[in-house]
Formats: structure tokens, C-alpha cells, sequence
């Protein structure tokens, strides 16, 4: 079994930075994939980056690129997603979650694609 918690939420001005931490225990094997999902009230859960645990690579939604930056740290099991120059609009519900499957060339953004989730952090940024 897996387990994600997150933390590092709160509530922000706009233009003002977060870090998000989520720590992975269970079972986990450095060939998945962590992403970060967000979800605000009345709409779907939406991807917002994901990194793999073997060689870092990385990727982003379009509208937060430049401005959020993810990262692991493999010896603390931990992922986190550094936030910058927040907007109104970042406001949400975060969450972190492990791929279901892995694989050199897989890079999943679709929520389906992830089997373990946290249980969220709040994201409140305040124009």
C-alpha cells in the first residue's frame, strides 16, 4: 500500500509563493511517475505537473509553466511543487498522486492514469 500526504497550503496574496511537500511512504519504486493535480470548486480535477522519480524529468499544464516548478528529493521520498507568482486563479484544492503504471516513454496528465492520491491541501490566493 501506498500512502501520500500533503502539505504546505494556505492562504496567499497574489503574486506571493507556496511550497507544496508531499511525502510517499509503502511501497514505492522509482520508476513511477509523482504528479500534482488541483481541483477548484465546480470544476474537474486538473493536472499541474509531474516529475519522475528516476532522472527528474519533468512536465507542466501550459498556464502554470515559468511560474511552478516540481521537484523529489529520492532519499526523503518526497515530491514538491514550488509555486511563484501565484494568481487568483491557482486557487484550489491540491493534490499529489502516484502514476498506475510506468515506463520510459509514459507521461501521464490524465487523473485515470494515477492509483494512490493524498488528501489534498488548500490553495488560497487572495487578489
Amino acid at each position: 500500500q501506498v500512502q501520500l500526504v500533503e502539505s504546505g497550503g494556505g492562504l496567499v496574496q497574489a503574486g506571493g509563493s507556496l511550497r507544496l511537500s508531499c511525502v510517499v511512504s509503502g511501497r514505492t519504486f522509482s520508476t513511477y511517475v509523482m504528479g500534482w493535480f488541483r481541483q477548484a470548486p465546480g470544476k474537474e480535477r486538473e493536472f499541474v505537473a509531474a516529475v519522475k522519480w528516476s532522472g527528474g524529468i519533468t512536465w507542466y499544464q501550459d498556464s502554470v509553466k515559468g511560474r511552478f516548478t516540481i521537484s523529489r528529493d529520492n532519499a526523503k521520498n518526497t515530491v514538491y511543487l514550488q509555486m511563484n507568482s501565484l494568481k487568483s486563479e491557482d486557487t484550489a484544492v491540491y493534490y499529489c498522486a502516484r502514476s498506475r503504471e510506468s515506463g520510459t516513454y509514459y507521461y501521464p496528465k490524465q487523473p485515470r492514469e494515477y492509483s494512490y492520491w493524498g488528501q489534498g491541501t488548500q490553495v488560497t490566493v487572495s487578489s
